[in-house]
């Protein structure tokens, strides 16, 4: 075979893979541009103008973001959305850590426990909710019950006061994601070397400065996956809030997803709707930046 020829042979091969290659992620990538990116870019163009989805949108510039500065309605959900994800980031961290490392001993059993916990994430959200209203019913719910056996002699009044709505749909979506998160951390535990346990135990390291000197360093990197997917998560919850309270009682649970809906869906006020959208999108969006540069600024 000439030189040519041997040339011509290896630019069909790379354009024989590089085919094969596109059509393995244009699927992908198409429903990603369908479904995800041009979504998106509708959103960013009708935050600038009015329209209730019966009429031609009509061009308003800002007027949509002053309104929202101007609206309790905004910022007691933005309030409430960092409220949430203050409560729920560090609490479903700390549980799901503490589980997978607990679950990664050799217990009895262990198997049917990791199912266990990891169960109620696959759970119907309305079966999680409804469950959790009826567990924190101020009059007949068990949690209740148990406080005042104990000694509390007016319990909180949970998803029915404005002080402790939050609260109770920050416990519920804890006990709910910790097992999704414990597994991540289980895999995490699968990649620290036992050796560097051992050379601990023979420097005479206890169990606390093992953890600390051994398990936490080498859970860095999924520590840090676990935290931005948390994050996420966190500002844009909906779905339980909305099931268990609604928003309610007063404002005391509206969150900006669910003010979102609200404007959008059953006010058909979509140009605000996507205002409001498009600044949730910009805050996680600065967050999970941040984030990466702090990771990036340790890593060094």
């Amino acid at each position: 075979m000439t030189e040519t020829a041997h040339a011509t042979a290896l630019k069909r091969r790379r354009r024989r893979t590089t085919l094969v290659g596109w059509s393995f992620i244009l699927p992908n990538f198409l429903g990603f541009a369908a479904l995800t990116l041009v979504p998106v870019i509708a959103m960013m163009l009708l935050a600038f103008t009015e329209w209730n989805s019966y009429s031609t949108p009509r061009w308003v510039g800002l007027d949509n973001f002053s309104r929202m500065l101007d609206s309790d309605y905004f910022w007691a959900a933005l309030s409430n959305t960092t409220y949430y994800a203050a409560g729920h980031i560090p609490l479903t961290l700390a549980a799901s850590l503490g589980l997978a490392v607990l679950l990664n001993q050799k217990l009895r059993g262990v198997g049917v426990l990791r199912t266990a916990f990891f169960f109620p994430y696959i759970t119907s959200l309305v079966a999680v909710a409804v469950v959790w209203n009826m567990l924190l019913s101020p009059d007949v719910g068990p949690v209740n019950q148990l406080l005042k056996a104990v000694g509390v002699a007016h319990p909180p009044g949970w998803t029915t006061s404005t002080d402790w709505s939050m609260p109770a749909v920050i416990i519920a979506s804890v006990w709910r994601d910790m097992g999704y998160y414990m597994v991540l951390y289980l895999a995490g535990l699968q990649t620290i070397p036992q050796e560097l346990y051992e050379a601990a135990r023979v420097d005479g390291a206890g169990g606390w400065k093992r953890f600390w000197h051994v398990t936490l360093p080498g859970l860095r990197p999924t520590t840090f996956f676990v935290l931005v997917m948390l994050t996420v998560a966190s500002f844009k919850v909906f779905d339980l809030v909305q099931v268990m309270t609604e928003g309610g009682p007063g404002r005391s649970t509206l969150v900006l997803s669910q003010l979102i809906f609200r404007e959008g869906i059953t006010q058909g006020r979509f140009g605000y709707s996507s205002a409001i959208s498009l600044v949730l999108f910009l805050l996680v969006l600065t967050i999970t930046v941040t984030q990466f540069r702090l990771q990036r600024r340790h890593e060094r």
